[in-house]
């Protein structure tokens, strides 16, 4: 897979960018949209970046598509026009997106590639979603394939192409396989990374670009961590 990086500014690297989309490669403890904890979020800083870039007066239209879980990284696509925003929406809900994920955990799975299949429950409470084998009420199926892609010293990386979009789906159903992913405190790692992030990057995406039908398919750089180089 070839990785393209066409620009890095301030911390802000750039995967793809044209007159109706951007796409990032979010850096651990981004959040993706503006939350609770007043933290600035990367919509803002993308939207700085197209506003300086540009000269663009006035306020700047970005439409957030999907998000990525604070303490993972890799590909974030936002929409730059609203006639994109509502075909990418339209995409990512009808899952007409192929999804590459990549993960790093310290237990081999039981086998060397699957297919996994659990009904998550989310709860609210504590922002946790649990795997069951069987559906329980309030409960959303949820599927994926996994594959071993390389043994490092300690640890397994793993290829993951998610079938179904919930909520920390892949934390939950790895650890729900005795597969927690590195540093996921909340999913049963027993210690965090250094910089509170996890080892869950979202790799790869391809889609239909909203306007121009092209396919796309964007690649994103591993975080610069010793184990992710090793990968």
């Amino acid at each position: 897979m070839a990785e393209k990086i066409i620009s890095t500014k301030e911390n802000l690297q750039i995967l793809h960018e044209d007159n109706h989309i951007i796409v990032v490669n979010k850096r651990v403890g981004d959040i993706v949209q503006g939350d609770k904890t007043g933290d600035k979020p990367l919509s803002e800083v993308v939207k700085e970046y197209i506003k300086e870039k540009y000269n663009k007066p006035g306020e700047v239209f970005l439409g957030v598509v999907h998000r990525l879980d604070r303490p993972t990284t890799g590909i974030v696509v936002f929409a730059r026009t609203s006639k994109a925003l509502t075909r990418l929406n339209e995409l990512f809900a009808n899952r007409e997106t192929q999804k590459t994920y990549w993960a790093v955990v310290k237990n081999k799975p039981p086998k060397d590639a699957d297919n996994l299949v659990h009904f998550l429950k989310r709860n609210e409470k504590n922002n946790t979603s649990k795997a069951h084998i069987k559906e329980i009420p309030e409960s959303k199926k949820a599927s994926l394939d996994y594959k071993i892609i390389k043994t490092l010293d300690n640890y397994f990386a793993l290829e993951i192409n998610l079938h179904t979009g919930r909520h920390h789906q892949i934390r939950a159903q790895l650890a729900a396989i005795g597969c927690p992913i590195k540093g996921d405190l909340k999913y049963g790692f027993d210690r965090s990374n250094p910089d509170g992030g996890i080892h869950l990057h979202a790799r790869k995406l391809v889609f239909i670009h909203p306007v121009s039908k092209e396919t796309l398919e964007i690649v994103a750089p591993t975080p610069k961590d010793v184990i992710w180089m090793a990968v």
